[in-house]
């Protein structure tokens, strides 16, 4: 059987993000796969722009990203108890691609931040905002990781236990709903 194809989305930009690390771990832990990491450093959705220029190709690159991917991991920092506007903006492009990528895709949602919460609001406006699209959510377990500056070892991998073994348990589970996806 082939190896899966799944795509990384980080919601934070910073190349040293603890998300980007808890990105990076997910993929590992998801076990083989052809791994694609999204650019979502796309300008901010203006509907003039939209008319005048179309669907930048940077849009039309991540729609089909999504939609070719077996399986989407989404780690993504909270902003002031919301989604990063990047990614919100990234969201919006997306919904205006014809055809919907993400109806019945399989999504794991995890986030590191530096709050006792994990991202935890962050984490359920994200939920919120990608539910019109109709993904397929792994319903747990769910990864909120506090103190995340501190979680992470020089070679990048969790060093909480229960951490690195949810994480785990979260990506055998979009595995799963990945292989099932195949089934169908």
């Amino acid at each position: 059987m082939t190896q899966h194809n799944i795509l990384g989305i980080c919601g934070s930009l910073r190349s040293v993000s603890v998300n980007r690390k808890l990105l990076a771990e997910a993929i590992r832990l998801y076990g083989p796969a052809e791994t694609q990491i999204a650019d979502i450093r796309l300008p901010l959705y203006d509907g003039d722009l939209e008319t005048t220029e179309g669907i930048p190709q940077a849009v039309n690159t991540l729609a089909h990203q999504i939609a070719t991917a077996e399986a989407v991991i989404i780690a993504s920092p909270e902003y002031n108890k919301l989604i990063p506007g990047v990614l919100k903006n990234a969201l919006d492009w997306v919904s205006r691609v014809k055809g919907n990528p993400w109806r019945g895709k399989p999504v794991a949602l995890m986030s590191a931040a530096a709050g006792r919460t994990g991202g935890e609001t962050g984490q359920y406006t994200i939920r919120h905002a990608l539910t019109p699209f109709r993904p397929r959510f792994s319903n747990g377990p769910y990864l909120m990781v506090a103190d995340g500056a501190n979680q992470f070892d020089d070679a990048g991998r969790l060093v909480n236990e229960r951490s690195r073994a949810t994480l785990t348990e979260l990506m055998q589970t979009l595995r799963a709903e990945a292989e099932q996806s195949r089934k169908s």
